[in-house]
Parts: structure tokens; C-alpha cells; sequence
């Protein structure tokens, strides 16, 4: 059995970034926020491959925001916790200020993002 450790409030910040990273979590996290969803139908509604859906579904259970849970012979993923669906919709409605001709660029390379 796999001992659960708590993570320090910076640890789940950059868990968090690192799983919002990518457009495709992005949609996986909003998808799972309605509730479970198993890999082949996830992957379905959200126009990926199953086998790309694998890879960041193992990402986010590597980040600790999603669980998965045998039922059957398939696996069911949610999120690991409700609130992380009140989170998302936290982030997705908040205001954010950016100008018009201004893209978000590489930390090590300019600054930003």
C-alpha cells in the first residue's frame, strides 16, 4: 500500500501549476470536475488519444490531484479531493489583466510565466 504524505502549501502550488500547464489536464481536470470518468470515454470527449490521455492522467496522479479506483476491469479517475473542483472553477472565472499585445513567456528566458 502506498503511504500518503501532506504537502507543504508551496508543494501543492507547483503541483497544481505544473498539472495546469497543459491545455489537455486542463481538460481532463474539467472534465473529472462533473464527476469520475474512465480513460476511454475521457478520452473521447476530450478528442485525445487514449494512450496521450494515459500519459497525462499518470501526471496528474503523479501531482496528487487525481485518484484512480479499480471498478471492475476498468479504472475509475476523480479528483483527489471536491474542493480541487471549486479551485478550478475558482481559477477558470477569476480576472486576470493582460495586455492585448502581450504573451506570457519563459521564466528562465525574460520573466513571467
Amino acid at each position: 500500500m502506498e503511504v500518503l504524505t501532506t504537502a507543504t502549501d508551496i508543494d501543492v502550488l507547483a503541483r497544481f501549476g505544473r498539472a495546469l500547464a497543459d491545455p489537455i489536464r486542463c481538460r481532463v481536470l474539467l472534465a473529472l470536475r462533473d464527476g469520475p470518468g474512465y480513460p476511454a470515454e475521457l478520452a473521447e470527449s476530450i478528442g485525445v488519444s487514449r494512450t496521450r490521455l494515459s500519459n497525462h492522467l499518470a501526471c496528474l496522479r503523479d501531482c496528487g490531484l487525481v485518484v484512480a479506483a479499480p471498478d471492475g476491469r476498468r479504472m475509475r479517475y476523480e479528483l483527489a479531493d471536491a474542493r480541487l473542483g471549486h479551485a478550478l472553477d475558482d481559477l477558470r472565472t477569476a480576472v486576470i489583466a493582460v495586455a492585448k499585445d502581450r504573451t506570457c513567456v519563459d521564466a528562465e528566458t525574460e520573466g513571467c510565466c
